[in-house]
């Protein structure tokens, strides 16, 4: 059975990421566009993962065997790309194929809504059904070049189409006349282009085509990130920008190559865009968020809204009311004036907009942040646990037995999505499973490195034991 997780479905090439398994989701995905739509069209796009240019064809065929249109990108993409194209396209859905940050293994089928983010949970839920258990189409059976002579497939240039987008809505001259020296690391994903088109002068790293990640998962978080900070050392660059396999997350380095958390990142996005920009909105962070976002968004007096994790939750507030940012924890970031989407060079740029117009550094602006909220630190560790051993941890969760974590007596729990519990104001663990990994996720804040890292050892030696 092919289930879609947090974001889109994925599994391991070969294993499961078959050509036919990706006919039979292609297929749902048609039937369920034609049913809504008189004159369908979709975007398809692939980033830099293997098989990507073989599976984005097949779902091409498979439409267009529909008698659905079909924009197709000639060379991988970001999955933002995809989802600005799908807008401006008018088409009714967008596909990519990515397992985003996944690890090389792995690749997956994404889908986006007409108004250019994660299609909506019940939408996804209405295609889940419709797949069959077994492939209809045979797509050995057609000819690719045979449907773009009928104007069935046509090509698009979705990375051009983003460099247009980014150039009106930046102060792009701003940035590059600065006198910052900025850092790129692409973790060999589909940002790469893009930003050797908008930013030559920058010093890149992993900017190259490499479909095994060289055998790293393609996530934007330090421990992935080490040659990068050590790069921003030696170069002495003044801000680093990293993005996962398909672009849509960030990661951030000051000048010193300390890792910034997107909890720090989406409060320095608010005070900017407040601030300098004079923008206001609702603020819609994920639950495993920091709860300052809350304070700041009472020192703005700005609305703030929790929710489940999974960017498609955000996106249902971005589509239907007045939002200036939504947010999570794993680096996914959008704001108003682009498209209800994680777009991990956008959000950097963004950043590297308010460093060149501030003539602040990255640290500078940090220390205004404190100001607001008060200094703090977040920590994560993924712990790779048999089944058993997750099932109990989570049974214990539900159940309640927790009341302490070594030293760290619980004061109030939240259970949105996984479990917060808060030892105090300023100190708290998070509890959740992956919803794409057998992986049991934890959290912790605290005022300090150390004291975070301290209740990540405290929560192991409990619930491993």
């Amino acid at each position: 059975m092919i289930k879609f997780g947090t974001d889109g479905w994925r599994a391991i090439i070969a294993k499961d990421f078959t050509v036919a398994n990706v006919v039979r989701v292609s297929e749902a995905t048609a039937d369920w566009l034609l049913k809504s739509d008189n004159n369908p069209s979709v975007v398809v796009g692939y980033d830099c993962r293997f098989g990507g240019k073989l599976f984005a064809e097949t779902v091409a065929i498979v439409m267009a065997v529909k008698k659905i249109k079909v924009f197709l990108s000639p060379g991988f993409v970001s999955t933002p790309m995809v989802s600005l194209g799908t807008v401006n396209k008018k088409a009714g859905i967008g596909i990519i194929i990515t397992a985003s940050h996944n690890p090389p293994s792995y690749n997956g089928f994404k889908l986006k809504g007409s108004y250019g983010g994660p299609l909506l949970p019940e939408k996804v839920e209405e295609i889940e059904k419709l797949i069959q258990d077994n492939p209809g189409v045979d797509t050995e059976k057609y000819s690719l070049e045979d449907f773009i002579g009928k104007k069935l497939v046509e090509y698009v240039d979705l990375e051009t189409m983003y460099c247009n987008h980014v150039e009106k809505n930046f102060d792009l001259d701003a940035i590059r006349k600065s006198g910052l020296k900025l850092g790129y690391d692409a973790m060999f994903g589909a940002g790469q282009n893009v930003m050797k088109r908008l930013f030559p002068g920058t010093t890149m790293l992993h900017c190259d085509y490499n479909p095994s990640f060289n055998g790293q998962a393609p996530e934007p978080i330090h421990k992935n990130l080490l040659e990068f900070s050590h790069l921003i050392k030696k170069e002495k660059i003044d801000c680093g920008l990293a993005t996962d396999g398909d672009a849509d997350r960030i990661g951030l380095y000051d000048s010193d190559g300390n890792f910034v958390d997107s909890h720090h990142i989406i409060l320095l996005l608010i005070n900017y865009l407040v601030l300098q920009k004079n923008w206001k909105g609702k603020i819609v962070v994920a639950f495993s968020v920091t709860p300052k976002v809350k304070k700041m968004c009472e020192h703005f007096k700005l609305d703030y809204q929790v929710t489940k994790i999974g960017f498609k939750y955000i996106c249902n507030y971005m589509i239907k009311e007045d939002v200036l940012l939504g947010g999570e924890e794993s680096g996914g970031i959008a704001i108003k004036g682009h498209i209800p989407e994680r777009d991990g060079i956008w959000i950097g740029l963004t950043i590297w907009e308010y460093m060149a117009k501030s003539g602040k550094t990255l640290k500078q602006l940090i220390e205004e942040v404190y100001k607001i909220v008060g200094a703090f630190s977040f920590e994560r560790s993924d712990l790779h646990l048999t089944e058993d051993v997750k099932t109990r941890v989570i049974r214990n969760c539900s159940s309640g037995k927790y009341t302490a974590f070594g030293k760290y007596k619980i004061k109030k729990s939240e259970d949105i999505d996984g479990w917060k519990y808060f030892f105090n104001d300023d100190e708290w663990l998070m509890i959740r499973a992956s919803g794409t990994e057998p992986i049991l996720r934890t959290y912790a804040e605290a005022g300090s490195k150390s004291a975070a890292f301290d209740i990540l050892k405290e929560a192991e030696n409990v619930l491993l034991n």
